[in-house]
């Protein structure tokens, strides 16, 4: 499983990332989500650890934590859901089409 690292600076870089989360276990991966079209960075992560009990105390002392004037948002990384991307569900309400104002970008 991974955890989900989300509200970061777009200044974040992933051995920033991982420098930090060194500090609960051993970090087998880090990985900071871009804009596949910009590359530019989107304010969240992914980060995964050698054990569960080092991702449960990262995950206990880093959500809602500051770091780089920003307050964290750490938990479990839910898997993806069927059809793609999930985004299209939390505040990305781009209206248009005459399906109600709803619009899901895949």
């Amino acid at each position: 499983m991974s955890i989900f690292v989300g509200n970061l600076s777009y200044d974040v870089e992933e051995e920033d990332l991982k420098e930090v989360f060194l500090e609960y276990g051993k970090v087998k991966r880090v990985q900071v989500a871009t804009d596949r079209d910009t590359g530019q960075k989107r304010g969240f992560a992914f980060v995964e650890m050698e054990t569960e009990a080092d991702e449960a105390k990262a995950i206990e002392e880093l959500d809602g934590a500051e770091w780089m004037g920003r307050n964290l948002k750490v938990n479990k990384a839910k898997p993806r859901s069927e059809g793609g991307s999930s985004g299209g569900r939390r505040g990305n309400n781009r209206g248009g089409g005459g399906s109600g104002g709803y619009s899901r970008r895949y």
